[in-house]
């Protein structure tokens, strides 16, 4: 049989983040799950090596990268939409679960169920990848703002916020060590 799951899922750099927003550079979909599970390795390193955690990082890295698949049949939902009252978050969440088993249906029958455990992870998982999802958006913030995109200052300043309210070391370690370095031009990341 044939499947077209992967197919679908390459159509991910066709879709545009923030849409309400005017952007100097598109970020599409493809881009920032890449950045979303990179950062949610890191944080999971961070919580096995530093914390002495049994954080499954490879297991985390996955479920990031395919934490936003869905839009690819939902389209992205602007956060302010999204998250306006919890009518519509709960709407929008049945909706993402309706299109990720559409996706799910597309695969062959035995890989189904372990996609179904990527597509639900247990909330320690989910705890990684939605940190990492607002450092993610974070360095957004930052990359418009260098490039004189003041329209990205005040979700520069309440992406922070949330952020720092997150209360995970991990993000805490993360922010301190690494953050720094997107304000920085590509010769100062190179001379350090």
């Amino acid at each position: 049989m044939q499947s077209h799951y992967y197919a679908i899922l390459s159509r991910m750099k066709n879709i545009n983040r923030w849409g309400l927003m005017r952007n100097t550079r598109n970020e599409n979909l493809s881009e920032h799950s890449l950045e979303v599970a990179l950062i949610a390795h890191a944080l999971a390193l961070i919580g096995e090596k530093r914390l002495g955690k049994n954080t499954k990082p490879d297991k985390i890295a996955v479920a990031a990268m395919f934490h936003d698949t869905s839009e690819i049949i939902t389209g992205d939902m602007p956060t302010p939409i999204k998250y306006y009252n919890p009518e519509i978050k709960d709407a929008y969440k049945k909706i993402e679960a309706v299109a990720e088993e559409q996706l799910i249906s597309m695969l062959p029958e035995d890989f189904r169920d372990d996609f179904r455990e990527i597509y639900s992870p247990d909330s320690e998982i989910t705890a990684y990848v939605k940190a990492a999802d607002k450092i993610s958006a974070l360095i957004k913030c930052i990359e418009e703002i260098k490039m004189g995109n003041m329209e990205f200052k005040d979700a520069e300043a309440s992406t922070r916020k949330t952020i720092e309210s997150l209360d995970m070391p991990e993000v805490e370690i993360f922010m301190n060590e690494f953050i720094d370095s997107y304000y920085l031009t590509l010769d100062e990341q190179r001379s350090i």
